[in-house]
């Protein structure tokens, strides 16, 4: 990324943003109100902003509904049978993947759960677990119940990675260094690609490697890498991986999930799965017969027969991203956290009350900003929330703030930056 020149100034900020290619998507997003004003909306890592288009999208299918009944399923427009095709290309082009490498379907705790039963075979010798230590709640007792369903004791099979003392995110060498000195015993790495606390976007290219080199699989939860940080899991020759919809790639709350799995396992029947009709091969899973054959690729994974308003709401979204293209809005985000960044350094100096912990590189993170605070408290959170400023705290004392390219601007930045100042004050 060309360096920069920012400045603390409400005329610079609207000059990034008269310069921006991609400013005019903010207006198909619909911003909630915090005290009678617009919200400065930071929070997309969380729950991404509803766009406009929803609406039509869910009516459409209201109305196929209403108007064909089960008929929709073979008939109209975008017939439900094959609803989970229109999503793939925004899918692979979002991972960095073939269609056939991607599908649409499920929530991601569950969808974990599916792909550990796959790709989670331990033996005697082979069953430990790598993750990022402070992986989100879901994620690890995901893998506690998996390993306990194997019979194995977590606290011997699951090895979390800390980061050094006096530092708040993990060096990717010390990584690598785990996974070589458990290379005989490892099973998989299953990590997050994006760690939700800090903000920090690990290498999954270079760990993922380092877990092929002793034999292990590589998945990951890309909850806060979708839509917001490069991907290219099939040129990384990540085994499997999976993530939610409803944070970067706004598709409501709680929304359908999705999976990567990649093509060298494309016809592997062979592999152990939780099956479903909605897997079975797609032209004889109407003969209702048995003996499960699964589908190619990815879809050979699904399980049950996919919620068409889901994928509605999640079209709505992946079709604005289509539009966008990702490599659009990377290239803004890194303009746009390095803004806040700057700032937020400029403004707290060495007062301090707060400290940026996510990486300062741009490859090295993605939209999120994480700030400990050292002195106030979730009081400042309050504080900036009064202002309209919706973040989201996280227990004991981070504030995660994520401009997000799709529907954030500079002057959102800017505006941010005077509430900052004026709320240190009240903390110093």
């Amino acid at each position: 990324m060309t360096q920069i020149d920012y400045q603390f100034t409400e005329e610079f900020a609207r000059k990034m943003d008269a310069e921006d290619p991609i400013n005019s998507f903010r207006d198909r997003f619909l911003f909630p109100e915090v005290n009678g004003g617009k919200a400065i909306y930071f929070c997309g890592n969380s729950l991404g902003l509803q766009p406009k288009s929803v609406k039509s999208y869910l009516e459409k299918e209201l109305n196929n509904w209403a108007n064909l009944g089960v008929d929709g399923h073979f008939h109209g427009e975008d017939a439900w049978y094959h609803a989970r095709q229109k999503s793939k290309p925004a899918l692979a082009q979002i991972m960095g993947a073939h269609t056939h490498e991607v599908v649409a379907m499920n929530n991601l705790s569950s969808n974990l759960h599916f792909l550990m039963v796959s790709f989670y075979r331990p033996t005697s010798e082979r069953f430990k677990i790598i993750v990022d230590g402070g992986a989100f709640p879901s994620d690890m007792y995901m893998l506690e119940t998996q390993v306990k369903f194997h019979g194995l004791n977590p606290d011997e099979a699951i090895v979390e990675l800390i980061p050094r003392d006096g530092e708040h995110i993990l060096r990717t060498e010390d990584i690598i260094s785990e996974i070589i000195k458990h290379g005989d015993s490892l099973a998989m790495v299953n990590m997050a690609g994006l760690q939700y606390y800090t903000g920090q976007l690990f290498d999954i290219r270079e760990i993922t490697a380092a877990a092929h080199s002793v034999g292990a699989y590589a998945g990951f939860d890309l909850a806060h890498a979708a839509g917001n940080a490069v991907l290219k899991l099939h040129d990384w020759e990540v085994d499997f991986a999976t993530w939610c919809s409803y944070k970067y790639m706004n598709s409501g709350p709680g929304n359908i999930s999705g999976v990567f799995v990649h093509e060298r396992f494309a016809d592997r029947p062979d592999l152990p799965r939780f099956a479903g009709w909605w897997g079975h091969d797609e032209g004889q899973r109407f003969l209702m017969e048995k003996g499960f054959v699964p589908m190619h690729g990815a879809d050979g994974w699904q399980v049950s027969n996919t919620n068409i308003l889901a994928l509605a709401a999640h079209q709505a979204s992946l079709d604005i991203f289509m539009e966008a293209g990702m490599s659009n809005l990377r290239a803004k985000s890194e303009k746009l956290t390095g803004y806040l960044a700057y700032l937020i350094e400029q403004i707290s100096g060495k007062s301090g009350i707060l400290e940026i912990i996510t990486p300062k590189k741009p490859d090295e993170r993605g939209c999120q900003l994480s700030l400990h605070i050292h002195r106030g408290g979730k009081a400042v959170f309050d504080d900036w929330y009064s202002h309209g400023v919706v973040g989201d705290w996280r227990n004991p004392n981070v504030i995660r703030l994520a401009p997000t390219p799709l529907y954030n601007s500079f002057l959102d930045v800017f505006r941010f930056a005077q509430i900052l100042e004026q709320s240190l004050k009240k903390f110093a």
